[in-house]
């Protein structure tokens, strides 16, 4: 009788001790889930950016009484550069640099610039242009950007994610250095569709209604912070590579006045070993959405992508010649850069 006691005593525990394992190991991942959820969001968005220093577009000649002169492209200034600084004091604008040029008289120029992790200084001596009167370098200078583009998700903390690629300028393809930027909710009032070979885009109007400071322009998408999330409020949680499947998948996004909606797609490819940003192939299958924009259209990007309830992706860079077809990010790389 006694050992029979002690044998049911013996099975209490361990049963109780299997209780409690499986209790702190429901309770764990039921934490984990929590605290790696997002609100996905699909609303078209504005964005208006402000770079770190001044980006150069190109070196040009400029007519002087002695003939075309370039004294921005002799010195080797080339595309992608970015000013920093002139004289020693930081320049911020295209107004700025084309002020200190102007106001040199034609005296050499101390320029600091960046180009991509190096950081140099070269001697400029700008010319007195014939035409205009006044002292030039012959630089073609940017110091912004405005553009519209799709809300990836928010999360718990304020962050927000969205494009799923960064910003980068449209001349040279150089990544924007950030110096500070908006995002604000947009009016989507057209598009031209998709065809092969020619790629689609959405027209919108940028509101002064703001979503957010914009914080990060990285390779991985634009990220930032609100105080006021514009999503879908219902969390999620976000799969890792292993949770993804080939085939079908729910696209949200915007493309009119209609606000966000959501579009079948299918999953064609996933590359588990991917170190970039292109991650998955997606093809459109929604023969609605195919009737309307041709495909997958420049605006479109950052569009969240949800599969078996949760945030799989989002929608990156269109195949030019198969406007159905488009590269995708995996949604936990988004999450990830916006916690950084």
């Amino acid at each position: 009788m006694k050992n029979i006691r002690n044998m049911i005593s013996l099975i209490l525990v361990i049963v109780f001790a299997v209780f409690v394992s499986n209790y702190d190991e429901s309770t764990q991942a039921a934490a984990a889930i929590s605290q790696n959820t997002v609100s996905i969001s699909g609303e078209s968005f504005g964005i208006k950016m402000h770079t770190q220093g001044v980006l150069v577009i190109s070196a040009a000649a400029v007519q002087t009484e002695n003939g075309e002169k370039n004294p921005a492209g002799d010195l080797g200034l080339r595309a992608g550069d970015v000013i920093t600084h002139i004289g020693g004091k930081e320049v911020k604008s295209c107004a700025a640099v084309s002020e200190a040029i102007e106001a040199s008289g034609g005296k050499e120029l101390i320029i600091t610039l960046r180009r991509g992790n190096e950081e140099k200084s070269v001697a400029l001596t700008p010319v007195l242009c014939s035409s205009s009167g006044t002292y030039k370098a012959g630089l073609w200078i940017r110091d912004s950007s405005a553009g519209i583009g799709t809300v990836t998700f928010y999360d718990k903390s304020g962050n927000f994610g969205a494009l799923g690629h960064g910003v980068t300028d449209a001349d040279t393809q150089t990544l924007l250095p950030l110096r500070n930027g908006e995002a604000v909710q947009s009016e989507i009032i057209g598009f031209s569709q998709a065809k092969k070979g020619v790629a689609g885009e959405l027209y919108g109007v940028l509101t002064n209604q703001k979503i957010g400071s914009i914080t990060k322009n990285t390779e991985g998408g634009v990220y930032g912070k609100t105080d006021s999330p514009q999503g879908n409020l219902a969390y999620i949680p976000v799969a890792q590579p292993k949770e993804i499947k080939s085939g079908k998948a729910t696209l949200l996004t915007t493309i009119d006045e209609k606000g966000v909606q959501e579009f079948e797609v299918n999953i064609q490819f996933i590359n588990m070993l991917s170190t970039g940003y292109k991650d998955m192939i997606v093809k459109v299958t929604d023969k609605k959405l195919l009737e309307k924009t041709g495909g997958i259209l420049q605006g479109m990007r950052g569009s969240p992508i949800v599969q078996n309830g949760k945030f799989v992706g989002a929608l990156t860079h269109v195949f030019l010649n198969r406007p159905d077809l488009g590269y995708a990010v995996f949604g936990y790389k988004m999450v990830n850069l916006a916690k950084q």
